[in-house]
């Protein structure tokens, strides 16, 4: 794996063995990407379930001025903080070991401007990651969050918790879906 654009291009990122943690693959990065270059540069990105720390990689390389990492596997968390280090992002990122919704409550952001969300494909982390989300004032009508998902990932229980799908994007065996906070009538 690699960081694809930006500062750190071409840098390879050191991954964990085993199949506990599912890399995006580069050429999906590189969409997802395309897609929302113009919400990267000065974004304060929140990358969930990092694996690796891939995605908040790529934004940091692109122009985000800070990432929040947030892993609970320690060989994961190992993993991010050797990325960071290669690709020298140190002091703009910050690395949580813990579980996810614990660690949205210990975010202290203002705004976070893009929520990147890739759990397990399977389990009730999307509902109870979404739910800890809508309780949390950093996240504001103009947050974006992206979920990584199963392509028959069910996403209406999203509505339930205040958010509304603004786009989806598939792929052969996954997507991204992009969600916000419903405006308020």
């Amino acid at each position: 794996m690699r960081v694809i654009a930006g500062t750190a291009r071409r840098l390879r990122l050191v991954t964990p063995e085993g199949n506990d943690t599912r890399p995006t693959q580069d050429r999906i990065k590189e969409t997802l990407f395309n897609m929302i270059q113009n919400q990267v540069p000065s974004a304060v990105f929140i990358d969930l379930f990092a694996g690796s720390g891939g995605i908040g990689i790529e934004a940091l390389s692109r122009g985000a001025v800070r990432a929040v990492f947030v892993e609970n596997n320690a060989t994961a968390y190992k993993c991010i903080l050797e990325n960071l280090k290669t690709t020298h992002f140190e002091e703009q990122a910050t690395v949580l070991k813990q579980d996810v919704v614990l660690a949205l409550r210990s975010i202290k952001e203002k705004e976070a401007d893009i929520i990147f969300i890739d759990p397990p494909y399977h389990g009730e982390h999307y509902e109870r990651t979404l739910s800890q989300l809508s309780e949390m004032s950093y996240v504001t009508a103009n947050t974006m969050i992206i979920v990584e998902a199963d392509l028959k990932q069910d996403f209406s229980f999203a509505e339930n918790y205040g958010f509304e799908i603004r786009r989806e994007k598939e792929y052969k065996t996954n997507k991204h879906v992009f969600l916000y906070r419903k405006e308020s009538q």
